[in-house]
């Protein structure tokens, strides 16, 4: 068991069941986007009746390369993306890490409500999820490689000292939606990884 603080605080009472997607989403790229994509058109064809969750984890990460910005940005980054391409059954759940891959699920249902569906481009995950006794959707997505997060990071981080928008527009919206590079560059909050040490490492 972690001894970070658990930040949020699970809701009173868990959400009805959902089509879950879980990410780290530092930043939310081109490769989420793909992901909540596929996952939407899962549930209009599948489970019309259910509502679209993402679960930002790591809520309670205190900040660093891996971990740059905070859960409450990685909702407004969400929420920017989603405006734009008119999402509206779509719930955003923030989950801190417990560090107990057994227990996660048990933990995250607190968040992200009992079982429905998990739906993840991530065998690992599917494989914490089925051993739960959800129903996985495991889908695969193309040139997942080039949108690790990591990957995306280090190309913020390169640019974080950039000072022509334009510049930085260009290289990010290569792997980041253009609405959420907007977000980035109007919060300001590119500048942050320059200060955080060197390289991540490879997850979402």
């Amino acid at each position: 068991m972690t001894d970070l603080p658990l930040h949020p605080e699970p809701p009173a009472s868990p959400p009805d069941p959902g089509l879950v997607a879980l990410g780290r989403f530092q930043p939310f790229h081109h490769g989420h986007a793909l992901l909540i994509k596929a996952a939407e058109e899962w549930r209009r064809s599948n489970a019309p009746e259910m509502t679209l969750v993402i679960a930002i984890g790591s809520s309670n990460q205190p900040e660093s390369i891996e971990n740059p910005w905070s859960s409450q940005e990685r909702v407004e980054m969400i929420d920017s993306w989603l405006n734009e391409v008119g999402y509206i059954d779509v719930s955003i759940v923030s989950i801190p890490d417990i560090e107990d891959p057994p227990n996660w699920v048990s933990h995250a249902e607190n968040y992200h409500g009992p079982a429905g569906v998990f739906f993840t481009s991530d065998n690992p995950s599917a494989e914490l999820y089925e051993s739960a006794g959800w129903p996985v959707v495991l889908t695969s997505l193309e040139q997942r490689g080039n949108f690790e997060g990591w990957r995306v990071r280090e190309t913020a981080r390169m640019m974080s000292t950039v000072d022509d928008v334009e510049a930085v527009r260009t290289v990010l919206s290569h792997s980041v939606p253009e609405k959420v590079v907007d977000y980035l560059i109007a919060q300001n909050s590119l500048r942050r990884l320059a200060f955080l040490g060197e390289g991540g490492e490879p997850v979402g």
